[in-house]
């Protein structure tokens, strides 16, 4: 069976391209995780893409290596900032993935006093 996010499987990074209120597509290289029918990101909630996502949820997902170079096809999607009580599965999802650099991400969060969100992504139906 030929999932929508069959172009990332195998892939360490993306690019999340998020939308500006004029339209103006803005790309990111981000590390990523699927669990179940949903793609994981995690950033910061001051961070330039989660204020795209809150006024406007469409995103591209297209794999990329660290630096953003497109590797593959672009998939439509939609994002939503989960709820810290929805967050657990998509901390498990990067943990499981990416070990210990997410851990030391994650502790240079909590030692900076910084907030992540994280994103779930679903393919445009």
């Amino acid at each position: 069976m030929i999932t929508p996010f069959a172009p990332l499987a195998g892939h360490q990074y993306m690019n999340l391209t998020t939308f500006r209120k004029n339209g103006q597509p803005v790309p990111t290289p981000v590390w990523f995780a699927q669990e179940g029918d949903r793609i994981y990101v995690v950033t910061l909630a001051t961070s330039g893409k989660a204020k795209r996502i809150r006024a406007n949820p469409r995103v591209q997902l297209t794999p990329s290596d660290a630096r953003g170079k497109p590797l593959g096809e672009t998939i439509e999607g939609h994002a939503r900032i989960l709820d810290p009580s929805e967050q657990e599965i998509g901390h498990r999802a990067l943990a499981k993935k990416y070990g210990v650099m997410y851990w030391m991400f994650a502790t240079l969060w909590k030692l900076r006093r910084l907030t992540p969100v994280f994103l779930a992504i679903t393919p445009e139906a």
